[in-house]
């Protein structure tokens, strides 16, 4: 009993059992339809041929008279056999006058409808089942024509064993097909499963197997295999940042404690006690700046802010941040243009804003003076973008791929100024809004693009 308890419980045996209840259930309610309507065809081919006799006959017995009947059954006999017709004539005694019909049959009034019984043949005096219709004449003699049943009886017989064959061919094939489909299902699913379990096991570089058919297993396990590679990628970045954040905080924190130790020291005068103080302060607030972008790129990675989506014109989202940027471009003597246009994206406009300032304040630090800062708009099928250029010295094309990874800056040495997480945040934002980041090198310069979902 339990292992038949257990045996339920398994997905592949109600999967196969469900497949064999339905097969058999729609095999067997198509050929009861095809019974019962090869049934009702034959009875109501019968009747017709019968009631086309009947009415015949009753129209020999008006023109010839009873003589004429005798005659035309009498004419009908000899190919009776052939066509299973039954013929019966009595007077109104019910003494038999003609047919083939031994005698008439008890508790049958002429006249009283279809009727179906056993009726005793006089050719071969066998009783044999009879489908019949019979009439009273004008003379009160009594008519009854039939057809034999053994035929149809036999075709019953023969109809139902194909039937029951059909429906034993529909059970085996049922269990064969659900057997091969879960075969397939399962063998699919355990490859998942197997798969899934390493990768629980702590090895990450494991992928979901493709057998490149193109199904929807094939995009389930691809889909996996991106959203694996992105955990991936997000682990590398936790481990970079954790990192990260030991070194960059690390140092500011340990001048701090100096700080504050520094102004239990009774020998400093009330001036280094406040430019202790100050130096502090500073060392506090690049502390609390690193933390408030960290907690913005993890905001952006996690996808926060979604709700607050709108529609947003890149044309006036832009021109908003350059009038904000103008004045401190024109002091470092560098002109902002901008250039192309797109349809409106939906997006976070106060995150967008903070991408694209964050993109111009890092190409301001490294853009020569007296050159041209380039905003561009454009759109393409699937993204619209945006982007800034300058014409700066570039990135070496080893570190371009490492732009977006936090605390990572071309500065040999990080200060309070750049802690590297500028263009982290920029392309955590990108990633919000469904879209990439790519930088380039354009000779002059660095071009950092956003593609965004449209």
């Amino acid at each position: 009993m339990d292992n038949l308890r257990l045996s339920l419980n398994n997905s592949r045996t109600r999967l196969v059992l469900a497949s064999m209840v339905l097969s058999i259930f729609l095999t067997a309610t198509v050929l009861a339809l095809v019974y019962f309507t090869a049934n009702r065809s034959i009875e109501s081919e019968t009747r017709s041929v019968v009631s086309a006799e009947l009415t015949g006959l009753a129209d020999e017995y008006e023109r010839r008279g009873l003589i004429g009947l005798i005659t035309a059954i009498e004419r009908r006999l000899p190919s009776a056999s052939e066509r299973d017709a039954l013929y019966l004539l009595t007077d109104r005694f019910g003494n038999k006058l003609v047919g083939n019909l031994k005698q008439w049959p008890e508790h049958i009034t002429a006249g009283s409808g279809w009727v179906e019984l056993e009726l005793r043949r006089a050719d071969n005096d066998q009783l044999v089942p009879v489908s019949a219709a019979s009439i009273r004449l004008p003379g009160q003699e009594r008519l009854i024509v039939g057809r034999d049943a053994v035929a149809r009886q036999q075709f019953d017989r023969v109809l139902l064993r194909s039937v029951a064959l059909a429906l034993g061919i529909a059970l085996f094939l049922s269990v064969l097909t659900a057997w091969l489909f879960t075969r397939l299902v399962f063998s699919r699913l355990s490859d998942i499963a197997s798969t899934a379990e390493n990768i629980v096991s702590g090895d990450l570089s494991r992928r979901m197997p493709l057998r490149g058919t193109g199904d929807e297993f094939d995009q389930v396990a691809g889909t996996l295999n991106n959203m694996l590679d992105r955990i991936e990628e997000l682990i590398s970045n936790l481990r970079t940042t954790s990192n990260s954040i030991a070194h960059d905080l690390r140092s500011p924190l340990s001048r701090l404690k100096q700080r504050v130790e520094a102004l239990s020291d009774p020998g400093k005068s009330e001036q280094e006690r406040e430019a202790d103080i100050t130096r502090a302060t500073l060392e506090i607030d690049h502390v609390l700046r690193v933390l408030g972008q960290l907690t913005e790129i993890s905001r952006a990675e996690a996808g926060l802010g979604r709700e607050q989506f709108e529609e947003i014109d890149l044309q006036h989202l832009v021109g908003d941040v350059i009038e904000l940027y103008d004045p401190v471009a024109a002091d470092q003597n560098i002109q902002l243009k901008v250039e192309g246009e797109a349809a409106p994206v939906q997006g976070h406009r106060p995150l967008l804003s903070q991408a694209l300032s964050n993109l111009l304040e890092n190409a301001m630090r490294y853009a020569p003076k007296n050159t041209t800062i380039t905003i561009t708009i454009g759109e393409d099928d699937q993204f619209a973008q945006l982007s800034v250029r300058d014409q700066g010295p570039g990135v070496p094309p080893k570190d371009l791929p490492r732009l977006q990874l936090p605390f990572v800056t071309l500065d040999p040495a990080r200060t309070e100024r750049n802690a590297g997480l500028g263009l982290a945040l920029v392309a955590a934002i990108t990633h919000m809004h469904g879209g990439k980041f790519v930088a380039r090198n354009c000779d002059p310069g660095l071009e950092v693009t956003l593609n965004l979902s449209r």
